[in-house]
């Protein structure tokens, strides 16, 4: 068994969350989760008695967050590794979707992991050692028509993760963005936030994509399981990748998306080069 260690979850009631928390209990380590209720608490902790702590937040309460931070590390132990995994996917038409649900949107995957690794790096920056894990998603390097909000988080959160790579790595702490492909999780199901249509202009566009999403929903390739025991082995490598990709979907579109990048640099090099001087 690897060595034990403490790993603090966000989202653990479902999806990676609850996977990653049920295989990190199988294999000796301490979990503490997040959830959203009294009955969510219970549940989780009825997993392991033992070694599954349960601590109700919602991740937009900014303003609790440091409070529980500093009682999970008081009460449970010093935190190993913080796995940011709490969000929600939003699908949307830009032009029909309000602003009020990019903020929401951004809330919950960006500013709610933001602020949690605020917590907590006090302490492992204290103590010279620690791994943060953002769940990002192939979201996060390629695009599609219909989520923008959401691909603008996780984009967000990529950038923010590979600074962080580099602003604590003279502390030991070192910080992995895993970015999923398609899962069977509840992300396209239960858990996605849906903007109704409004404007026919975007039928031919975008329906037959929201409709190829409901009827994949449940069949994705990607097995949650076999992504938590992927991350299990990044938080015990010594030399944990700043980018992890899960699912060969999310290998071979990001691929793309890189070459085709590249490709058109190198096309407009030109112009690129004509603003020197």
């Amino acid at each position: 068994m690897s060595t034990s260690k403490i790993i603090f979850i966000t989202g653990v009631s479902s999806g990676f969350g609850r996977a990653l928390a049920q295989e990190a209990l199988n294999d000796g380590h301490r979990v503490v989760g997040t959830v959203r209720s009294e009955s969510a608490r219970k549940e989780f902790e009825a997993l392991d008695p033992a070694r599954a702590f349960a601590r109700i937040l919602d991740v937009t309460d900014f303003a609790a967050i440091d409070n529980i931070v500093a009682e999970v590390e008081a009460s449970v132990g010093p935190v190993d590794v913080l796995v940011n995994n709490a969000g929600y996917g939003h699908e949307g038409v830009m032009e029909e979707s309000a602003l009020e649900e990019m903020k929401r949107q951004f809330d919950v995957n960006v500013f709610g992991a933001v602020a949690m690794i605020k917590a907590l790096l006090p302490f492992m920056r204290q103590r010279r050692r620690g791994h943060i894990l953002n769940i990002t998603s192939m979201g996060g390097f390629i695009t599609m028509p219909g989520i923008a909000y959401y691909c603008g988080s996780k984009f967000a959160l990529e950038g923010i993760s590979e600074v962080l790579v580099k602003e604590l790595k003279p502390f030991n702490i070192a910080v992995t963005a895993v970015a999923p492909g398609s899962f069977r999780t509840d992300w396209a199901g239960r858990s996605m936030v849906r903007t109704p249509r409004t404007l026919a202009d975007y039928d031919p566009l975008f329906d037959p994509i929201r409709q190829a999403r409901e009827e994949k929903n449940g069949k994705q390739l990607g097995d949650p399981a076999k992504a938590a025991r992927a991350m299990l082995a990044v938080i015990a490598s010594d030399t944990p990748p700043a980018h992890l990709l899960l699912g060969s979907d999310a290998l071979g579109l990001v691929r793309g998306k890189l070459q085709a990048y590249a490709a058109e640099i190198d096309a407009w090099e030109h112009l690129t080069r004509s603003t020197d001087g």
